[in-house]
């Protein structure tokens, strides 16, 4: 899933080819992902991705995968890879790419404040700033809602079984708002309003300028099994 998705976005044939065009064999590469106990980036996941960047020539010695130590453990690294698995989240509304850097900060908890409104400046400090070559936000078992800072209950994740990839994170959570929005209102029978506003999307775009976050200038390609999938 994750290679054809790749193949798509960079309009390519070959999968090899296609992750070539992403990660050049020079530099250091961090894997960003997530360890949030309940739905932490799986695995298989970090493992495909692993591959994809050893095919593309860059040597296992020069490649990092970390979350919570990103700060220390990929400040060196010139090309980031962002994965994390989508969620419902306490402060920021919805857990996505954008939110994922949080790590990379010395102080996480100051951008809680207004629902996580500045998550979007992170993207524009020197550390992450240009880095990043993917966003793969994982919608293979995504959690759509929730209440509490640690909120979790297997009856609000669904078998969705689908991957999402951009260069865009601005984008790619923006779709992920809208899926996570089609699901509640399927589940629940009307419009439920996230846990806190997901507004920090919006702000990345129109405030930091890190990325398009309106519907309507988003081009969504549709690739695979087209049942249940919402949007």
């Amino acid at each position: 899933m994750l290679d054809q998705g790749v193949r798509t976005l960079l309009g390519v044939d070959d999968t090899v080819e296609a992750w070539h065009r992403l990660i050049e064999p020079n530099g250091p590469v961090g894997i960003k992902t997530n360890v949030w106990s309940y739905l932490p980036t799986p695995r298989a996941v970090e493992a495909a991705i692993l591959r994809r960047v050893i095919d593309s020539g860059v040597p296992m010695d020069r490649i990092h995968m970390d979350d919570r130590g990103a700060r220390t453990t990929l400040s060196d690294c010139t090309r980031l890879i962002n994965a994390r698995p989508l969620r419902t989240h306490h402060w920021a509304g919805i857990g996505g790419c954008l939110k994922n850097y949080i790590m990379f900060v010395s102080l996480p908890f100051w951008y809680h404040p207004n629902a996580c409104a500045n998550l979007g400046r992170i993207w524009t400090f020197p550390i992450v700033k240009d880095k990043t070559r993917l966003n793969v936000l994982i919608v293979l078992r995504p959690l759509f809602h929730g209440r509490g800072a640690h909120h979790y209950n297997p009856k609000y994740v669904w078998e969705y079984k689908g991957i999402l990839v951009s260069r865009d994170p601005v984008a790619i959570d923006s779709i992920g708002v809208q899926l996570l929005s089609a699901k509640r209102r399927d589940y629940f029978g009307e419009d439920r309003p996230f846990p806190k506003l997901t507004h920090h999307v919006t702000y990345a775009d129109i405030r930091h300028h890190v990325g398009v976050s309106d519907p309507e200038q988003i081009d969504l390609i549709k690739v695979g099994w087209k049942e249940g999938i919402l949007i």
